[in-house]
């Protein structure tokens, strides 16, 4: 990730939906002289981050204005964590990370047939938010996002 978007030493990185702040711990051990912040509305999952890096987490909902501004980061990350919203959250939180981002990479879980939309299901209990991969990418222009995006399946 620090190569494909040419984040330099002292980067700015936030992570959205950051859960235990694995990868913003990872990031800081890539760029030790980077600002990489993470949220998560999750107490349970910023209270087990590892020691290292808790003082760069806080607890904050994805879909609330963000504290910062507009492209305050060199690149804003959600992995996994907007199929928590709904739809109408999701403009926000969307339109959010494309304020304060200069750069935008966002991996979500999708379906492509009625199994996968099962399977789906299944595991995604806290899931507000399911649509297929053609659905998602109505969203995300009519929401103005214009940052990478990728989806994961479940076959």
């Amino acid at each position: 990730m620090v190569s494909i978007y040419g984040l330099k030493p002292n980067a700015r990185v936030l992570d959205i939906g950051c859960g235990k702040g694995h990868l913003v711990y990872d990031l800081k051990q890539l760029l030790p002289e980077a600002e990489v912040r993470g949220f998560d509305v999750s107490r349970h999952g910023i209270g087990d981050a590892p020691a290292a890096i808790r003082e760069n987490l806080f607890r904050y909902r994805a879909q609330d204005a963000y504290p910062w501004g507009d492209g305050y980061f060199d690149l804003v990350i959600s992995l996994g964590c907007l199929h928590n919203l709904r739809i109408f959250e999701l403009k926000t939180a969307l339109s959010e990370i494309e304020r304060v981002g200069k750069l935008k990479y966002v991996m979500l879980e999708s379906y492509r047939n009625e199994q996968e939309l099962f399977n789906l299901q299944c595991w995604a209990l806290t899931a507000e938010s399911f649509f297929d991969t053609a659905e998602w990418i109505w969203l995300y222009n009519h929401f103005g996002y214009t940052g990478d995006y990728e989806f994961i399946y479940f076959e």
